[in-house]
């Protein structure tokens, strides 16, 4: 695969042995500067640790309270004083064209930080996404993130989240 500008995507490893580091790498993703317009897409089966990871990044931004999953309201937004961020979870999606009847296309057109889980439940209506996260569930606490740029804005990102490491 090509990202937008000619480059094959940068794959990057890490594994995340329990939740602090879910929540130091979600705080490190967080101090860069282009997440404020990005879009990730959070990939990994039920349980592996999506909406944790998404809770801890909307924290270490400055949202307050319960982050919740949007599993039934389909999207969840937050206003920061110099951010916007929609969490998605298309997991109910029955066919892709919900996302464009749900009218989502003008968020996705805006300025602001997208995450989506499930993004596959829209497929081939969602833009590329600058950076995938892909989970999987090594043990009861440790997961394996393989994460993937597809653009600038997602190499930058990649670039902040550390070494890549050799997992089991």
């Amino acid at each position: 695969m090509i990202d937008e500008i000619g480059h094959t995507p940068i794959v990057k490893t890490l594994l995340w042995p329990d939740e602090q580091a879910t929540q130091r790498f979600a705080q490190a993703l967080a101090a860069q500067a282009a997440l404020g317009n990005a879009f990730i897409e959070l990939r990994g089966d039920l349980g592996a640790g999506k909406t944790t990871l998404v809770r801890h990044l909307l924290h270490a931004l400055g949202v307050t309270g319960r982050v919740k999953s949007p599993t039934y309201a389909v999207v969840e937004p937050y206003e920061l004083p110099a951010l916007n961020i929609w969490h998605f979870d298309f997991y109910r999606f029955h066919d892709p064209s919900e996302w464009r009847d749900a009218g989502f296309r003008d968020i996705f057109a805006g300025p602001g930080l997208k995450l989506a889980e499930w993004p596959d439940k829209a497929a081939g209506f969602l833009p590329r996404a600058d950076l995938v996260i892909a989970l999987d569930v090594v043990d009861e606490s440790a997961r394996r993130a393989t994460l993937s740029a597809h653009s600038a804005a997602g190499r930058a990102l990649l670039q902040a989240t550390g070494p890549s490491v050799d997992t089991p």
